[in-house]
């Protein structure tokens, strides 16, 4: 089966190209025709250019900043595998363990994996985003997430077909919650990688603000639809 590198990225240029390169040269064998798309989210800086000089198969650029669910709607349009993975643009030399994340889907034992990174060490803001995204999943399906913020996801193409990619910071949660409901069977896979944190710096405090708000507004009507 054809698999398709999905990459969302805005103003990546200092990793983008590491994070290609590395899956390109760490590719398993056994895994067949691929390609790597990178979509860039309307960035201000070098982010397109550098990914198609790591060698991306294509690169989208938006005329307009749509946030990472309308980049990655218009990956999935550019893209024709049957099966997807969804990489973040950050991860840098660890995306090379990203390839593991796809042998339950190509096994047939699962329908979308979620790649499960052990705590930073370092530390990022207080958990309370991760610990609301948590509590949404498991109230709304039961299924107890241990990285329901993840974004490094493999997923068959037909699980798209019955759910939606939802805007903004809210496409992990929403995806996962969207993906139980509908019955498909969703794995999340412990490997070890790393990208940029913000950690507790005002920037951080307002990115995670943007993303609880998000959040809470795609899964309040997934919760009343209990």
């Amino acid at each position: 089966m054809k698999v398709s590198v999905i990459i969302p990225a805005r103003n990546e240029a200092d990793k983008i190209g590491l994070t290609i390169k590395s899956l390109i040269e760490t590719k398993p064998p056994e895994i067949g025709d691929t390609e790597i798309v990178v979509v860039d989210d309307a960035s201000t800086d070098e982010t397109s250019e550098v990914a198609r000089k790591a060698g991306a198969t294509k690169v989208v650029k938006l005329s307009r900043h749509g946030g990472k669910g309308a980049a990655l709607r218009c990956g999935v349009e550019e893209t024709g595998g049957e099966i997807l993975l969804f990489v973040d643009a950050d991860l840098g030399e660890t995306a090379k363990v990203l390839w593991e994340i796809l042998k339950p889907i190509i096994d047939d034992e699962a329908d979308m994996t979620i790649a499960a990174p052990p705590p930073d060490p370092k530390g990022g803001g207080f958990g309370f985003v991760k610990r609301f995204s948590a509590w949404a999943i498991k109230t709304a399906t039961g299924f107890e997430p241990k990285a329901p913020l993840s974004g490094q996801r493999a997923l068959k193409r037909s699980l798209l077909k019955q759910i939606r990619i939802a805007d903004g910071y809210a496409v992990e949660t929403a995806m996962t919650i969207d993906a139980l409901k509908a019955g498909f069977r969703v794995k999340e896979v412990p490997i070890v990688f790393g990208h940029r944190t913000l950690g507790k710096s005002w920037r951080g405090f307002i990115h995670r603000a943007k993303q609880f708000c998000d959040i809470f507004w795609a899964v309040l009507p997934r919760l009343l639809k209990r």
